[in-house]
């Protein structure tokens, strides 16, 4: 259980590196961000899997065609997701989003015998911590963004609906094959998320000439590079080896980390401490989301 609960915090780690991603890439579409992160997590899995051509098992086509879908609802599209509502709402407020994760899979997963009213304080602490975020959030917005503000929680919403989904997935399809291992799956799902990616390019993405054009182009490609090898594969293997450890709810309540990580790098980011309304929130959520995880054991 050690090993799992700590492949769980390595992976929120990392993961919570790609919310700040959006901000260090200024001349990168949204699509072209998603689509270079996930081309270089493509790229490695390809070239790992070559080398375990005769090692390592090969996806049956019904499992090619899982990994498909599931490439689609926890990177690709998860993913534009959250870049899309970054750039319309900054990084705080869909990091809180995404980190009520914890409470739907909870929610979702609640055993028969739990009552509604023993999740009720996490759930109103949370709800608290995430309703003054959006306030100091939609406070700080330039007027003339306005509009684009509740665009921007809409977006977080499907990002979260989507990755909820994803661990819900991930999670019982791992425990009904355990024959693979959790590199493998994720080498399989880096391979279907590259090809998607490269789709998502070609139909929606910067021609390559402007891209290598820009002047900070070897910026961007090391944004993309690492989002996508250490915010993707090495990310994506810690949380295969959680799952496969420890039971649905508990992987859940793991990507708090992503949450508090996320917002470390977005405050260093920014070089300064947050404001005294951003850290009650913060406080509240965080304190929420531990009272859920208390009643839920």
């Amino acid at each position: 259980m050690l090993k799992g609960i700590l492949a769980g915090l390595a992976a929120g780690a990392l993961w919570g590196f790609v919310f700040v991603a959006p901000r260090m890439t200024p001349g990168l579409s949204p699509v072209d961000l998603a689509a270079g992160r996930f081309v270089s997590y493509g790229a490695l899995a390809a070239l790992m899997m070559g080398l375990k051509l005769r090692s390592g098992r090969r996806p049956t086509l019904r499992q090619a065609l899982f990994a498909g879908v599931m490439s689609v609802l926890g990177f690709t599209g998860y993913y534009l997701l959250i870049v899309l509502a970054v750039r319309d709402i900054g990084t705080e407020l869909p990091t809180l989003i995404i980190g009520t994760i914890p409470l739907w899979l909870m929610l979702l997963g609640k055993p028969q015998h739990m009552r509604w009213s023993t999740l009720a304080p996490g759930l109103l602490l949370t709800a608290a911590g995430l309703l003054l975020m959006m306030d100091v959030t939609h406070a700080a917005t330039v007027p003339a963004a306005a509009p684009f503000y509740w665009r921007g929680v809409a977006l977080a919403l499907a990002a979260m609906a989507c990755w909820t989904a994803f661990a819900i997935f991930n999670a019982a399809w791992l425990k009904r094959h355990t024959e693979v291992n959790a590199t493998d799956w994720a080498n399989w799902l880096g391979v279907a998320t590259g090809l998607g990616a490269l789709l998502l390019w070609a139909l929606a993405g910067t021609e390559s000439q402007l891209l290598l054009a820009l002047p900070n182009r070897f910026l961007l490609a090391m944004v993309c590079i690492a989002t996508g090898i250490g915010s993707a594969w090495l990310a994506t293997i810690f949380w295969n080896l959680a799952s496969q450890r420890l039971s649905a709810s508990l992987c859940g309540q793991l990507i708090v980390s992503e949450t508090l990580f996320a917002l470390l790098y977005s405050f260093a980011w920014d070089a300064h401490w947050p404001a005294a309304t951003q850290i009650v929130a913060s406080v509240l959520f965080v304190v929420g989301i531990l009272l859920s995880i208390r009643a839920h054991r």
